[in-house]
């Protein structure tokens, strides 16, 4: 019965323009068309420049105290070294470490700069600004569709976040206005075999309408799953809320998303900050802890500054359909893979797309119930991240794409600096440690720290720590200013005591990490494609002998660093925060891939099963559905 079940589902001849029969586990066909859109042409649409109705009135002068900050702190912080080699003016290797090093200072500060308006957005109440949620939605007028893509993934556990996702609209009573979809690229036969048993079961008890989807070739991947699913069904549906196999997201998050879209008719996107949830492994505790710690302040500011051009991670994310369709259909680049060929990184080319129609697109983090989980271990999160290099870098044939919005680019660009910035830290060290290396051994500066001097370059070191862990402060901050939140932490004892084993553990992993995406960077470079493997979402452990294989580059890079200071003695105090970690990989990896005591002492309110965003919805009327609905279709219809 499974297999047959399975056979049925695969569409193994149908086309993109095809009209197919409806069948029991799929709708009656409502196409739409999705042309691919132009990025060089002279006939590429040209409508960024158009001001969108959400846009925030002062965007300008907040993004002008974002980056005018984050160029006076870079301007601050390159005092120190620009002091230091000008006495005796600049060789080659000195002005090439020098703009290293401000490339550098200038994504820290900007990212200092980011955190801090998103704590003062947060600790103001001003998270809604921009876009105000509904405290009591009322029941959608419009359709929308719950699309959740799946690539070999555990479908019991897949199904299981649908069902949860299902009886939280059900309770709501809004279980009418919402379809499932459960898109399938799986290529196993077992994981095949698997979804369709989950399916015929929960399509029996599910409250929504659930239909599946499985495709003969997953063509273009995610993004291409997305898109046959709008040619073929989007006519139907006002709003589709992109899910990964991860996400969960509750019926309140939902209507309050479909709320704000229905009254603003003039959005195509509103991205949700999504929290980690389902951690067990060290490693995964960390990075839960760091994201409900810490997230909202990043995602807060983004938001503020961002306005009307913010971006899309790909999923638990609500997106106006025929706006996507007519203006993100996704171009095939010139070239070869990996810069050429289909787009890998979509999500941030479909907001810039979707922007330059005149769409607004906006992040919010006002909204709580949003969640995914993270891979389990370094070595899983390593191979993601290669993936995701890999997509980021292929963004920089597109920056100077014809008609996106100045704000839409910069986010390309920040997307690829978010992987550049590795090498470029790996270089800034290696300069650093062939400049030294022209000296003599001076033991004066082992002892330094014992008895320090103020100098400029001693403020640009403590200016750097401070923008460093200054965002992951103010979160721990705002925690601790709001007796609810610091509750359901743990108390304020428990925060502090997670936030320092988070900033002890992401020291210790920062040089691991800075060499894996390095090598992802130079492998793309060379043009090594990567190539589309399911995540591992499931925390089984990491085995000795894989950690010492896959940490391989790490150690070496360690055992480099030590035979250059072989000939330095004196900066191995100054150079071991690097250099242990990256010899100690290894076992890193291991360590962090279990269940262990200190992952105890990063507690977050999911242990507890409450809320740690109190936000509080501000009432407003609701106007009359008409404008909103002249891209839709009402569900009475």
């Amino acid at each position: 019965m499974t297999t047959t079940l399975v056979s049925r589902l695969e569409d193994l001849s149908y086309g993109p323009d095809a009209v197919v029969p409806p069948a029991p586990w799929l709708p009656p066909e409502a196409p739409l068309a999705m042309p691919r859109q132009a990025i060089g042409e002279a006939d590429a649409p040209d409508l960024a420049e158009a001001i969108p109705a959400t846009s925030p009135p002062g965007v300008a002068r907040r993004r002008l105290a974002v980056f005018g900050g984050a160029l006076f702190l870079t301007i601050l912080i390159a005092i120190g070294p620009y002091a230091l080699y000008a006495r005796a003016g600049f060789n080659d290797l000195e002005a090439l470490g020098l703009a290293v090093f401000i490339i550098l200072a200038g994504a820290i500060a900007t990212w200092f700069c980011t955190a801090a308006a998103g704590h003062f957005v947060l600790a103001g109440g001003r998270e809604q600004d921009d876009l105000d949620f509904s405290p009591h939605p009322a029941l959608p007028t419009q359709r929308t569709a719950l699309l959740m893509p799946l690539y070999n993934e555990d479908a019991a556990a897949a199904f299981a976040r649908l069902a949860a996702l299902d009886a939280s609209l059900a309770r709501l009573g809004a279980s009418d206005a919402f379809d499932i979809f459960v898109l399938s690229d799986s290529t196993r036969q077992d994981c095949a075999a698997a979804e369709a048993a989950a399916y015929r079961s929960h399509r029996l008890t599910s409250h929504s309408r659930l239909y599946m989807r499985r495709r003969a070739q997953n063509t273009e991947r995610k993004a291409g799953n997305i898109a046959e699913w709008v040619r073929r069904f989007g006519g139907a549906y006002a709003f589709m809320v992109v899910l990964d196999a991860d996400s969960t997201m509750a019926g309140e998050t939902l209507l309050r998303l479909v709320d704000a879209m229905e009254r603003r008719p003039g959005v195509g996107l509103i991205q949700t900050a999504p929290t980690i949830t389902g951690a067990t492994t060290l490693f995964a505790r960390m990075s839960q802890f760091g994201v409900r710690m810490y997230g909202r302040v990043a995602a807060a500011g983004l938001a503020w500054w961002a306005g009307s051009e913010a971006s899309y991670w790909g999923h638990n994310a609500i997106v106006r359909t025929r706006a996507f369709a007519a203006s993100s259909g996704l171009p095939i680049l010139e070239g070869v893979k990996p810069f050429g060929g289909h787009v890998l990184s979509h999500d941030v080319v479909e907001a810039a797309l979707l922007r330059r129609a005149g769409w607004a697109v906006h992040v919010t983090a006002a909204l709580d119930g949003s969640c995914e989980e993270t891979p389990p271990t370094l070595l899983d999160f390593i191979q993601r991240d290669h993936r995701w290099c890999q997509g980021n870098l292929q963004h920089l044939g597109l920056i100077g794409a014809k008609g996106l919005h100045p704000l839409s680019r910069a986010q390309m660009g920040m997307g690829c600096m978010a992987y550049l910035a590795s090498p470029l830290w790996f270089a800034g060290l290696a300069i650093g440690l062939a400049l030294q290396l022209r000296y003599p051994v001076d033991w004066s500066s082992f002892w330094y720290f014992l008895n320090p001097r103020f100098t400029p370059f001693m403020l640009t070191s403590l200016l750097s720590g401070v923008l460093l862990i200054g965002p992951k402060i103010l979160g721990c901050v705002l925690v601790l200013s709001r007796p609810g939140e610091r509750r359901a932490f743990g108390g304020a004892a428990a925060v502090l005591k997670g936030m320092g084993t988070e900033i002890l553990l992401s020291a210790a992993l920062a040089p691991v990490l800075m060499v894996a995406n390095t090598r992802s960077v130079l492998m793309t470079l060379r043009g090594r494609d990567i190539g589309w493997r399911p995540q591992q979402r499931d925390a089984v452990g990491v085995a000795w002998g894989d950690a010492f294989r896959a940490m391989a580059w790490q150690m070496a890079a360690g055992l480099g660093f030590v035979a250059a200071l072989c000939v330095r003695p004196d900066l191995s105090i100054c150079f071991a925060p690097i250099v242990l970690p990256l010899l100690l990989a290894a076992p890193l990896a291991v360590f962090t891939s279990r269940p262990c005591a200190m992952a105890d002492l990063l507690r977050t309110p999911d242990d507890l099963g409450v809320s740690a965003t109190p936000v509080v919805f501000r009432a407003h009327p609701r106007p009359a559905p008409a404008g909103a609905g002249q891209d839709a279709i009402s569900i009475l219809s």
